[in-house]
């Protein structure tokens, strides 16, 4: 029997270098690899040499078959934007391969776009919590939680694939954290194109201007490869308060003092 697998391996939000290390080692063993778009140009040099193709221009059942296929042959990869953690489309894909299926975490996109922003999402005294959530995904039903439901001081909200009108969007954010609070929009994290205009939920809209970020005005449905981060933390500063608490409360204690 083949011992062949199914790598899903975390692929961050494009840049290749933010690739682990078991990934690009199990990557570099793989001679057929399933690719999104833009991943198989940002990562052309990790796959020179192999069957590169798109994963969604298969439907569900003819990419198993696909996929038995080649592991015939050997072991396949799978370029996971992001990683799995969060609106990831292939846990159907992983359901169906079972013990074939094995999952490599990455860099999510929220890792990467915290570390563009130099910001930690949940500063104590600030903000005590990060909610990862959809437009796309809230409100399908009358008793489903509503964005405004979310947008709360003291929690900040990091918005994957919206597909709401910018003024709108603002408008909603206005209404549940009641006040201005800053906001940032990271367009093509780590892609070629990349754009990042920080604001308030006062100046934002202006600051976008007519930049369609979020591909609402786009004549194709490609993705927008849009986050949109919200909250007090992303213009909080720490002055050192909360480090000597824990260094006198917690830290200490593990040195053994």
């Amino acid at each position: 029997m083949s011992m062949n697998k199914v790598y899903f391996i975390g692929a961050g939000p494009g840049d290749p270098e933010f690739l682990t290390l078991k990934g690009a080692r199990v990557l570099a063993e793989c001679r057929v690899v399933f690719a999104p778009t833009p991943y198989e140009q940002t990562f052309a040099a990790h796959l020179a040499g192999k069957t590169v193709l798109v994963p969604f221009d298969y439907y569900f059942a003819e990419l198993l078959e696909r996929i038995d296929e080649f592991l015939k042959d050997g072991s396949v990869a799978f370029l996971v934007p992001g990683d799995l953690t969060f609106y990831s489309p292939f846990q159907g894909l992983i359901d169906a391969l079972g013990e074939r299926a094995e999952v490599i975490p990455g860099v999510g996109t929220a890792n990467a776009a915290s570390a563009r922003l130099k910001r930690t999402l949940d500063l104590p005294g600030v903000c005590k919590s990060a909610v990862i959530l959809s437009p796309r995904t809230l409100g399908d039903r009358p008793e489903d939680p509503k964005l405004i439901d979310f947008a709360r001081p003291g929690s900040t909200l990091l918005i994957y694939m919206n597909n709401i009108p910018l003024p709108d969007l603002v408008a909603e954010l206005r209404r549940g954290y009641g006040v201005n609070v800053p906001i940032a929009i990271i367009h093509r994290l780590c892609l070629p194109g990349e754009e990042i205009v920080l604001g308030t939920l006062d100046d934002i809209v202006a600051q976008v201007g007519e930049r369609d970020f979020f591909n609402l005005q786009a004549k194709t449905k490609r993705p927008a490869l849009t986050l949109v981060l919200v909250g007090e933390t992303l213009a909080a500063r720490e002055d050192g308060t909360w480090w000597d608490y824990r260094r006198d409360n917690i830290w200490r204690y593990r040195d053994g003092e």
